[in-house]
């Protein structure tokens, strides 16, 4: 028997809260699964009917957009009927304690819960204490994991550089210490096998077990970007950082902004990607957000076709030979 908790008796995935611990067969089933829901949005009714009957309850404790947005579509694609829990206006506001409400949930029949909070591992606390028949799906956790989009950047990747992930350099670049997104990248790179993965940062934004996850560090911008085929950008997550770790945005700027002439240091064919929210002028340039190796709208898109990949899967309803999306 698996004992990740998010694996069921049968190895199969159940909750999705990390990416680390899993296996190369289990991400690259999501992806080979996100590729056949790619084209829902092609067709004249945007639905398939694999979640028909089931109810998923988005529980955002954060703000969010993106996020949000496309795991409500991506449950709506699966034809899944979906509750908006507003947090704010919700009985914990009055009180009612987290797994109360939870289990106030569950006797409404929820199958799943898309949890997004502040604390690292509420995610994994909310799943050790959800009924058997309740799905756990994390939308971020404070520091520790945003896995979904972990995998819609693996899948947006897969699309333009090919499955052979041992031939790519990749380049994470900016507020690593902070994000929960760069920490679900690393783990998903390395698991299915990046040549190179390198972190690009100033030292206050390194997290310090950086090297023992197999990533090279870089200091310098323009050797940290030589030869690369995938450059990862990331904002700077001022809401998580306690003191001062750079001295201004514009100096960040300087330094670590990825504009045209720093982008020249990668290859010519190289793909430029940021999870979001963009922060124009901080860590990237408009001309380069918006320019022709930039992915990022793309990879919006997807997370809708991975999230509904790992929805099915976790609820046990990938699709069956004769019944493809």
């Amino acid at each position: 028997m698996p004992n990740n908790i998010q694996l069921d008796s049968n190895g199969n995935l159940r909750h999705f809260l990390t990416v680390e611990g899993l296996k190369r067969q289990t991400l690259t089933d999501i992806l080979d699964l996100a590729e056949s829901f790619a084209t829902v949005d092609a067709q004249s009714v945007k639905k398939v009917p694999l979640l028909r009957g089931k109810t998923i309850a988005n529980l955002f404790f954060e703000s969010s957009t993106r996020t949000r947005t496309t795991f409500e579509l991506a449950a709506k694609r699966l034809s899944a009927d979906v509750l908006n829990i507003n947090i704010q206006t919700s009985a914990t506001s009055k009180g009612e304690s987290l797994l109360d409400m939870l289990h106030n949930l569950e006797a409404m029949h929820c199958d799943m819960f898309v949890v997004r909070h502040a604390d690292s591992g509420a995610a994994h606390f909310i799943a050790r204490h959800v009924a058997p028949h309740v799905s756990v799906v994390n939308a971020g956790d404070g520091r520790h994991a945003h896995p979904t989009q972990g995998m819609l950047d693996m899948f947006t990747i897969r699309r333009h550089k090919g499955p052979d992930f041992g031939a790519l350099r990749v380049a994470i670049v900016g507020d690593i210490m902070h994000s929960r997104v760069a920490r679900s990248q690393i783990h998903a790179l390395n698991i299915l096998g990046v040549g190179e993965l390198r972190a690009v940062a100033p030292k206050t934004l390194v997290p310090p077990e950086a090297g023992a996850l197999g990533v090279h560090v870089f200091h310098d911008m323009a050797r940290g970007l030589k030869d690369v085929d995938v450059v990862i950008m990331l904002r700077l997550q001022r809401e998580r950082m306690q003191g001062a770790l750079i001295p201004s945005g514009s100096e960040f700027y300087q330094l670590y902004g990825l504009d045209a002439n720093m982008l020249a240091h990668a290859r010519p064919d190289v793909i430029v990607m940021h999870p979001g929210p963009i922060n124009r002028g901080i860590e990237i340039d408009s001309a380069v957000a918006d320019g022709e190796q930039s992915v990022i709208l793309e990879q919006v898109s997807n997370g809708i076709a991975v999230r509904m990949a790992v929805m099915s899967m976790c609820l046990g309803r990938a699709p069956d030979a004769g019944e493809g999306a």
